[in-house]
C-alpha cells in the first residue's frame, strides 16, 4: 500500500526534531453542497531541525517514531 503524502504549513518548531504541521482539506458537503474547510494538525519528524514556523512542507507516512509521531517531513515547497 502506498504511503500518503500531505501538504501543510508548519505551525510550531519548538520541540527538538519535531514540527507540527497544519494540513487543511476542502470538500463539498454531501447534503448542503457547500465547500467546507477542515484542518488537522500532524506531528512530523524533522531530523535536522531545518524547518521553521510558516514554511510550507510535504509530509509522508512512516513507522511510529514516538507516541505521537507517525509522519516525517519529506521536503519544503518552493513559494
Amino acid at each position: 500500500m502506498p504511503k500518503r503524502i500531505l501538504q501543510g504549513v508548519v505551525t510550531s518548531d519548538k520541540n527538538d526534531k519535531t514540527v507540527t504541521v497544519l494540513v487543511e482539506r476542502r470538500f463539498t458537503h454531501p447534503v448542503l453542497k457547500k465547500t467546507i474547510r477542515m484542518s488537522k494538525k500532524y506531528r512530523a519528524h524533522d531530523e535536522n531541525n531545518t524547518f521553521k514556523a510558516g514554511d510550507t512542507v510535504r509530509i509522508i507516512e512512516c513507522a511510529p517514531r514516538s507516541a505521537s509521531k507517525r509522519w516525517e517531513v519529506l521536503l519544503a515547497e518552493q513559494a
